[in-house]
């Protein structure tokens, strides 16, 4: 056997979601992240049952797919994290969020940053996390801990 290091990714190319209400979900997608749509797929059918966008500030896209037994399975689910520089990003996000109506929690002390929550029509959270750090240690249950591999069974 040739065992080779493992190669790397150079980052994160398109977070895809499924959404019971497509239209309904790019207009959300819209006006709450300024997505920016870009192309659309279509079924041999002719019917579009996908968008991707881009997302300004973002290197990652995002992509959208008409795909209801997907949905629920995401519902309460956070598939991914956005990245926000510090605590006044997130004050910021909350302006917004509230001057399009979107319900969302109050500013949450998490792990190693600040996070917010919202929930896009599907149900599906999404997570505002900072990159900037707040160095408090939690140390209580929920919170991250240094890995230590313990809970794995030994051979």
């Amino acid at each position: 056997m040739n065992i080779t290091a493992t190669p790397t990714v150079d980052g994160v190319k398109v977070v895809k979601l499924p959404s019971t209400d497509l239209a309904r979900a790019v207009r959300w997608y819209v006006e709450v992240f300024g997505a920016e749509p870009e192309l659309e797929f279509a079924d041999d059918d002719g019917v579009v049952r996908g968008v991707s966008f881009l997302l300004p500030g973002s290197p990652a896209g995002l992509a959208l797919r008409h795909d209801p037994a997907a949905t629920a399975g995401f519902s309460g689910f956070n598939p991914v994290s956005w990245a926000v520089a510090d605590r006044p990003d997130i004050e910021r996000w909350m302006d917004h969020l509230d001057a399009v109506g979107v319900e969302h929690s109050p500013v949450i002390e998490a792990t190693v940053g600040w996070l917010l929550i919202f929930r896009d029509p599907d149900g599906i959270e999404h997570h505002l996390y900072t990159t900037a750090t707040h160095g408090i240690d939690h140390g209580s249950s929920g919170y991250g801990r240094p890995y230590t591999g313990a809970h794995l069974a030994t051979a």
